[in-house]
Formats: structure tokens, sequence, C-alpha cells
């Protein structure tokens, strides 16, 4: 996907450390651009999902492949009540296991964005060996938080 800018905008790397499953991961940006996004996550114990092999669990590289493609949504174009979004789909192949006891990379691109649904397609890797270790594509609702339609407000009709 090319290099993406590295991190100068820390209001962007402060809202990563304010996402709860973010920050238990220990996610770190490490590129951005609107449209496109750079996360780190360094390798942890508590990430593993086989203690015998040291290998990440596979739960983590979905969290991580969801977040950060949204993260590369891109917002400039998008009005404020556009920049909620909700993902819609999310299909990932998993390639071949992480190496234990090495950062995992993910990076993302939003490569199309209609007036609702932005497409974004992602990529986790090693830094020690760049051959994929998980692709995903994903799409995502914009404007996630819109009101409720009439009937569904609290309150209505409510006796």
């Amino acid at each position: 996907m090319g290099d993406i800018t590295p991190v100068t905008d820390h209001s962007i790397a402060e809202h990563l450390r304010h996402v709860p499953h973010a920050a238990a991961l220990g996610m770190q940006l490490a590129g951005y651009e609107d449209g496109r996004a750079l996360v780190r996550v360094p390798y942890a114990e508590h990430l593993v999902g086989d203690p015998d092999t040291g290998v990440i669990h596979g739960g983590v590289l979905t969290a991580v492949l969801d977040n950060v493609s949204g993260m590369a949504v891109p917002r400039a174009s998008l009005s404020e009540a556009q920049r909620a979004i909700a993902t819609l789909d999310l299909r990932i192949d998993y390639m071949r296991p992480a190496k234990p006891h090495e950062d995992l990379m993910v990076e993302a691109e939003c490569y199309q964005l209609t007036r609702a649904i932005a497409f974004v397609r992602a990529r986790a890797y090693q830094a020690s060996d760049d051959r994929a270790i998980a692709s995903s594509v994903a799409t995502f609702m914009l404007g996630a938080n819109r009101a409720a339609p009439p009937g569904f407000g609290a309150g209505e009709g409510a006796s």
C-alpha cells in the first residue's frame, strides 16, 4: 500500500488510547493520513492464543484488522454526522501464523467511498517479514449514529 505518513497529529493517536479494546491490545498508531492508517501491536503474552507456540490469537488479528480498517475511513470529506461509522462486513483471509515474540503491523486503506458506504482493504504482517499474515476487506456504514426512526425513540408510545 506504500508508505504512510508518520503520525504528527497527536489527537489521532490519543483517540486510539480511548478505545477500550484497542488499549487492551496495546495498539499504537504508527502512521496516518486521511484514508490510510498503520498500527503496531507490540507482542505481549496476554495476546497469545497457544501458549505452547507463543502465536498471537486469531481474535487479536480480527479486532486489529477491524479497528485499523475503521480508522482508514476518510474523515476530511465527511460531514460530522457521517463520521460515526459501523462495520457492516469484515472478511478475513488468515494466511499463516504470526511469528512468536514479534510485533504485529496492520495497514489499511479506504479504496472507495460512496455517500453511505466506505470500502477498505487491510493486511497484517510483521516488521521482520512483510509477507501477509492475514488480509481483509471490509465495508463500513457512514452516519451510524442517526436518530432512531419514528416509533423507536425513548418514551414514544409509552404509557
